[in-house]
């Protein structure tokens, strides 16, 4: 399984940003996929992550201003981020779980700044 994301870049403090991440190869049982972030220096942290069936779960942090869905026919998984915040800058990273193996994308890296 390979996970591509799409490219994050600046955006303005205040700004909104859909970050989408596509799962190709042996993807016909991808169960769980999810969204994470990481700073340089501290832990990966789990943004939310979403099941085949739709099922949502957000980290308590994390409620309000991000928003995952997918798209299941198309292997996708999106990531709306809105009222962005310069604390918000740092590598977005996805991933996907097929059977007991969790797959990673490299992820794409999201700077909020003026």
């Amino acid at each position: 399984v390979q996970l591509q994301a799409s490219r994050g870049g600046f955006v303005q403090p205040g700004g909104s940003l859909r970050l989408s991440c596509e799962a190709s190869g042996s993807i016909s049982s991808i169960g769980v996929m999810g969204w994470f972030r990481q700073v340089p220096g501290k832990q990966r942290e789990l943004i939310a992550s979403i099941t085949r069936g739709g099922e949502i779960y957000y980290a308590y942090s994390m409620k309000g201003r991000f928003t995952i869905s997918r798209d299941v026919a198309k292997s996708t998984v999106y990531l709306q981020v809105n009222s962005l915040k310069p604390e918000d800058t740092a590598l977005y990273l996805c991933n996907a779980q097929l059977g007991i193996t969790i797959y990673w994308g490299q992820g794409t890296l999201v700077t909020v700044s003026s």
